[in-house]
């Protein structure tokens, strides 16, 4: 296992301080505030906590209320809603400086036989042809490197690969609003560390980065690595249907039906290298253009 993923599996074990309450630590993104992907994340992990084993989550929706510090820990008070014979329910507040910056609600079912049908899996290419990160930055001599840099620290963890060019690496002419995306852990997970929540947890992680990429396609913006949007992720909703590996390739397939009201609208789909569909991926963000300042 590498460093990077020790860091991050690291950063997402938290620490229990009372019954239903835990409190986690942040790191630096690349912008002056706590990655949502975190702090969904850790969530997902106090609610887990206090849920059997044997029932991992199915759905969660969630809310950004506020920006998060990166430099305070953050609190996270867990509520037993329910605890059924096929269903458990909690609901997470995440709490910094005395104000909750977070909320989710987050719904686990142990295994159960049903009716089984799935939307096929898109046409994607080989994620093992497809360039890396670190090599896809190599050529884009228009970026700040602090932001490069920041970029490729935030991403150590995950082997995270576009099929296309992503919104910063080319921008000026509106493109489909479609986004592919390969993504794994950099590193085996296996031990103590490998179960079935963990990999829940990783795809949660994950699935903040690149959402709303597809909205500035459509509009033909660089983000905010290039600074010509401002945004924010509003609120997260994630259904998990079949199992899965987050070590494994998992292709992200993203696409944004409208923006409007100074909000953007993602969607996507998570499938399985053999084509199976995992999770569904719903988000809306802040999605804005900066004003001319006189």
């Amino acid at each position: 296992m590498s460093q990077a993923l020790q860091d991050l599996l690291d950063l997402l074990d938290l620490e229990q301080i009372e019954e239903n309450i835990f409190r986690g630590r942040s790191r630096s993104a690349v912008v002056p505030r706590v990655f949502g992907g975190q702090v969904a994340a850790q969530a997902l992990v106090a609610a887990g906590r206090t849920v059997p084993a044997d029932r991992p989550p199915h759905s969660l929706h969630a809310y950004f209320l506020r920006m998060g510090d990166p430099g305070a820990p953050i609190v996270y008070d867990v509520e037993r809603i329910r605890d059924g014979r096929s269903f458990t329910t909690r609901r997470v507040v995440a709490v910094q400086h005395g104000r909750p910056i977070f909320s989710l609600s987050a719904s686990f079912q142990e295994h159960e036989e049903g009716m089984d049908h799935q939307a096929p899996m898109p046409p994607a290419p080989d994620p093992a042809a497809l360039p890396t990160s670190q090599e896809r930055f190599r050529g884009y001599n228009h970026l700040d490197p602090g932001v490069v840099a920041h970029f490729l620290a935030a991403r150590e963890a995950i082997d995270l690969r576009y099929v296309e060019e992503p919104p910063y690496g080319r921008f000026g002419e509106p493109r489909e609003p479609h986004s592919q995306v390969w993504f794994r852990t950099n590193g085996k997970l296996d031990g103590p560390v490998d179960n079935a929540l963990l990999h829940i947890v990783l795809a949660t992680y994950v699935s903040d980065m690149t959402l709303l990429d597809s909205v500035l396609l459509a509009h033909g913006r660089g983000g905010w690595a290039v600074g010509d949007v401002v945004g924010a992720s509003l609120d997260h909703a994630m259904w998990f249907h079949r199992p899965f590996r987050a070590d494994e390739w998992l292709l992200y397939d993203q696409e944004s039906p409208s923006a409007s009201g100074g909000r953007g609208l993602g969607q996507a789909r998570i499938y399985t290298q053999d084509g199976r569909l995992a999770v569904s991926v719903i988000q809306e963000g802040v999605v804005r253009v900066p004003r001319a300042r006189h």
